[in-house]
């Protein structure tokens, strides 16, 4: 059974994004595409503290790096199989059938909009962590607060990116539905150790997302995402 924790996350991504419509309504074409570049800023940003915060450490005043090796492997072994699989291909086919099942066939932005919003809420330790407590306790708190972030995140992104951004729902809620029934299964392998490969791999791959935001989409973040896979996997070796 899908958790609360996970209806309130989706809910305040759908909210979040008619809120943005609204908004965007009463922006220019330039404003738009200002708040464009702040959201990827943002993204980078967020996703370079949350990998500084992973690979660097602090003795005695000495500041320290590492864990280069686990992100090179990580990345090579999950971008390879994510290219293989090819699952850019299929989330911007799943894109396209949403655009014309909604009735938004003229929308050329909707596709690039719902990859680039899924991936942005999708990715983090905040889904999986929340939607494991919301599925073996009923704390549903976690995902309450990633649904207040959500929902700025995909009003500000709708506003420059257009309404596509919305329907990144649809993978929040099967992704945190998921983990939420097999929590009980997840639970013994997302320990300390591995949640913490994660977080560090998922913010390298926000950052990702961030530079295609503002440079135009140069990666395909969404066949990286084996990669946190491979870093799970990484804590047990």
């Amino acid at each position: 059974m899908i958790g609360l924790g996970t209806i309130i996350n989706t809910a305040g991504i759908v909210i979040g994004g008619l809120a943005g419509i609204l908004f965007g309504k009463l922006l220019k074409e330039s404003h738009q595409e200002s708040l464009k570049m702040t959201c990827g800023i943002s993204a980078m940003f967020i996703g370079t503290a949350g990998a500084m915060e992973g690979m660097l450490t602090i003795n005695d005043g000495v500041i320290s790096s590492g864990q280069a090796m686990l992100i090179t492997l990580c990345l090579s072994l999950g971008t390879m199989i994510g290219e293989i699989i090819d699952i850019e291909h299929y989330l911007e086919k799943f894109g396209e059938w949403l655009k014309l099942k909604t009735g938004n066939a003229k929308d050329n932005m909707f596709v690039n909009a719902f990859v680039t919003a899924s991936l942005t809420v999708c990715i983090g330790a905040m889904a999986i962590v929340g939607a494991i407590q919301d599925g073996i306790t009923g704390n549903w708190s976690v995902l309450a607060t990633k649904a207040i972030l959500d929902f700025i995140i995909i009003m500000v992104m709708t506003s420059s990116l257009g309404k596509g951004c919305i329907f990144s729902a649809i993978p929040v809620l099967v992704f945190e539905g998921m983990i939420t029934i097999l929590a009980s299964f997840l639970k013994p392998v997302m320990t300390d150790l591995a949640m913490d490969y994660l977080s560090l791999v998922g913010s390298i791959l926000i950052f990702c997302v961030g530079l295609n935001l503002v440079w135009g989409k140069k990666i395909k973040v969404a066949n990286m995402l084996p990669a946190i896979v491979f870093a799970v996997i990484a804590a047990f070796l």
